[in-house]
């Protein structure tokens, strides 16, 4: 059985590697690196298919070391002890160099069992993950290594591998194939910058061709829409790329870009996430919005229960009529802010006693010498407002609430800047 046409067509060198010019240009750390010759422990990060592996292989190539590769998903801790025992035999004698895929499914134990031949430099490491390994790789691994982060490949740079991969095929088999136009560029947009699923789609799309006349293969752009029209969006809704979206998402609405919210909620429903399309609308609209338009949330909650209760495709409907208000309106974070100023001073222990005149008592013991509560109710008053204390002592100076510069806020401090300063009762005990 023949390998997948992108393993059959994995780059050799840095020259031929497609994407990832940021770390592999000349002049670039990476590339410097690996010329040298002097190849340190490696932790490579980012999304499947832009060159993780093809890149292990190149340096592989370029060093004396015994190469090894191991994938996390299926070696055990025997597979690491038989790479460790080939140190002392003659094979090893100018060291290992371990390749090992997907580190992030190795537990603490496997990903120690390397520490000691990593420190006196007998392995070398070469580890990629497809999730942020600061959370996923043990950190006595992470300190003996420097990462580097892998991107999705731009689709122009793709083209040129897919049309490389036409041609390898076509010298494969024998025979002609020629493409319509529109053809590579469609493969190269729909791998969400996966050049791997790029690659093999060229493959899917010659085998599902059928020879005319002549014998040649015409691969059509219909049969290519067909076959990579599900690859435009990576997402995993346990993985990194999730929370890149749903933070996009939320940070374009706080950011009032509509164009780039709507694309971010399209992401997430074409994905089939509408639980988080509507939790982020919902707290961007509190969080963001808040006092500058507070019918915004009622309003929010609205579209929401609307979307939950239709479900997709037509809960995109009301989505996007509640993210363009929440783009549109203006912002205010000022209530929650003063409440996380609040929570920190609780943690820090600053309160103390809740003021007397506050307290649900209604029995004063012999041991309190000012009998009575003193709670003023200020309803009693003129504009239902008294000054009286109600922070404790301990912080009875304390603001949190700083009203924003929006016209609603601006409106209630008004008010209230003429109430508040108006006359003040003298019994304030």
């Amino acid at each position: 059985m023949k390998a997948p046409l992108a393993d059959r067509l994995r780059p050799d060198s840095l020259e031929t590697m497609v994407g990832q010019r940021h770390l592999l240009a000349p002049g670039k750390a990476l590339r410097n690196i690996i010329e040298s010759g002097q190849i340190p422990n490696l932790i490579f990060y980012g999304p499947s298919g832009v060159g993780k592996t093809t890149l292990a292989g190149i340096i592989a190539s370029r060093t004396d070391m015994r190469f090894h590769r191991l994938n996390g998903t299926t070696a055990s801790t025997a597979d690491i002890k038989a790479v460790v025992e080939e140190l002392d035999t003659l094979a090893g004698a100018g060291g290992v160099l371990l390749y090992l895929d997907e580190i992030q499914y190795f537990n603490k134990k496997q990903q120690q069992t390397l520490l000691e031949h990593i420190e006196n430099g007998r392995i070398t490491l070469i580890a990629s993950t497809t999730e942020n390994p600061y959370f996923y790789v043990y950190n006595a691994i992470l300190s003996r290594s420097t990462v580097f982060e892998f991107k999705s490949v731009e689709a122009a740079d793709i083209e040129p591998a897919v049309e490389r991969a036409f041609h390898f095929l076509e010298q494969e088999r024998s025979i002609p194939i020629r493409w319509e136009e529109g053809v590579i560029r469609h493969i190269a947009f729909s791998c969400g910058g996966d050049v791997r699923k790029a690659i093999n789609a060229v493959e899917l799309c010659v085998l599902a061709t059928s020879p005319s006349a002549d014998g040649s293969l015409l691969v059509t752009k219909e049969t290519a829409e067909q076959l990579a029209q599900k690859s435009t969006m990576r997402y995993d809704r346990e993985g990194d790329e999730h929370y890149d979206i749903v933070s996009a998402y939320q940070k374009s609405m706080r950011g009032s870009d509509p164009n780039a919210a709507l694309h971010y909620l399209a992401r997430l429903l074409d994905a089939g996430d509408l639980p988080s399309a509507c939790r982020r609308l919902i707290v961007c609209a509190c969080e963001d919005v808040g006092l500058a338009y507070p019918m915004i949330i009622p309003i929010v909650k609205a579209a929401v229960d609307a979307a939950l209760q239709v479900g997709l495709p037509e809960a995109r409907i009301p989505l996007a009529d509640a993210v363009v208000l929440v783009c549109s309106a203006p912002k205010s974070n000022t209530a929650h802010v003063a409440l996380d100023q609040a929570l920190e001073d609780i943690r820090a222990g600053r309160s103390g006693p809740i003021p007397r005149r506050l307290q649900n008592k209604h029995f004063d013991g012999e041991d309190n010498p000012r009998k009575g509560q003193f709670y003023q109710y200020p309803h009693d008053f003129p504009n239902r407002w008294v000054d009286q204390q109600y922070l404790p002592d301990a912080i009875k100076d304390r603001v949190y609430y700083v009203p924003g510069d929006n016209k609603t806020e601006q409106a209630f401090k008004a008010y209230w800047d003429r109430i508040k300063g108006t006359g003040r009762p003298e019994n304030q005990s």
